[in-house]
């Protein structure tokens, strides 16, 4: 009786505890599984995003990067170009420098009359100058050419005075004692709007106008150590400019013998040289250069040195 009694205890309890996993497998998980699932798609939510974000970084970089490649292989394409037409700029620099050389030495030639002597393709040789007769020193008129200089820069013979001047020797060479003033400074302060008037008068072509301002302007200022040389400088280069050797050798000449000190004398010296070469006196004009570019006149400008150089290389061989 007892045994039955506790079978059917043991039964009862069974029967009230086996209804417990089926209803928990009915009803799902309790709410602290429910939120930690909630807790974990959320991390991998922020995690995915975080993901979505850096692949998005990653793109990014990968364009810049393209971008910066496509950027230096242009610069560098450009830069190439830019060198190869800089290397083209400089060879036709340089093809036109040696053409203006050229032609400006072919130029010359003709105006002073010297194109089978001077060899313009490279420095050529002296050449023997026909002899010309002068006449004796005091009878020496207009447009007679001075008798030259020897290699030792010996002085040439005398010319008639120019206008307000006194008796001398022209064309002395070497530096010697003159009147200008020891320090080269101007000591009249002259007639500035005359040698203006006067420059007015060369640039309207209105040459023999000119030339009589200028020789005003140096009569009436011997000691006006500026202006007056370049007055004179200004009458022997219309001189020149008109073909007037004989007349332009004489002014030049006078610049020289007066104003030694001037920077106006160095431009003479060249000027000088170029009228002996007009008049075919080619030895004279070599040995005048060779006197310029020793440096005798140390006030002339590096230009006039320049070009009395590239002169002497081209008509003289030297």
């Amino acid at each position: 009786m007892m045994t039955q009694r506790f079978t059917v205890s043991v039964l009862a309890l069974s029967l009230a505890l086996a209804p417990l996993p089926a209803s928990a497998q009915l009803f799902g998980p309790n709410e602290e599984q429910r939120a930690h699932e909630a807790q974990q798609d959320a991390e991998l939510g922020n995690l995915s995003r975080q993901a979505q974000q850096a692949g998005d970084r990653i793109q990014q970089l990968e364009d810049r990067v393209r971008s910066l490649t496509s950027s230096l292989s242009q610069a560098t394409g450009t830069n190439e170009e830019l060198a190869h037409q800089l290397r083209q700029q400089n060879q036709k620099i340089d093809e036109m420098q040696k053409d203006f050389a050229y032609r400006l030495c072919t130029l010359s030639a003709q105006q002073l009359g010297a194109a089978d002597s001077m060899n313009c393709a490279a420095a050529g040789t002296a050449s023997a100058v026909p002899q010309q007769s002068f006449p004796a020193p005091g009878q020496m008129r207009p447009g007679d050419p001075l008798p030259p200089i020897d290699a030792s820069g010996s002085d040439f013979a005398s010319a008639p005075p120019v206008r307000g001047r006194p008796p001398g020797t022209l064309g002395t060479l070497p530096v010697a004692p003159g009147p200008a003033p020891l320090n080269g400074s101007i000591s009249g302060p002259g007639n500035a709007s005359q040698y203006d008037a006067a420059m007015n008068l060369m640039s309207r072509a209105q040459y023999a106008e000119a030339t009589a301002a200028f020789r005003a302007y140096a009569d009436n200022n011997p000691d006006d150590t500026d202006l007056s040389p370049q007055a004179i400088y200004w009458i022997g280069n219309m001189a020149f400019a008109q073909r007037d050797y004989p007349g332009a050798q004489r002014n030049f000449a006078e610049v020289i013998k007066r104003y030694p000190k001037s920077p106006r004398a160095g431009d003479a010296m060249l000027k000088l040289a170029q009228s002996f070469m007009g008049l075919g006196q080619k030895s004279e004009g070599c040995t005048t250069l060779g006197l310029l570019t020793q440096k005798r006149y140390p006030n002339a400008s590096a230009q006039t040195l320049s070009q009395a150089t590239a002169l002497r290389k081209t008509a003289c061989g030297r």
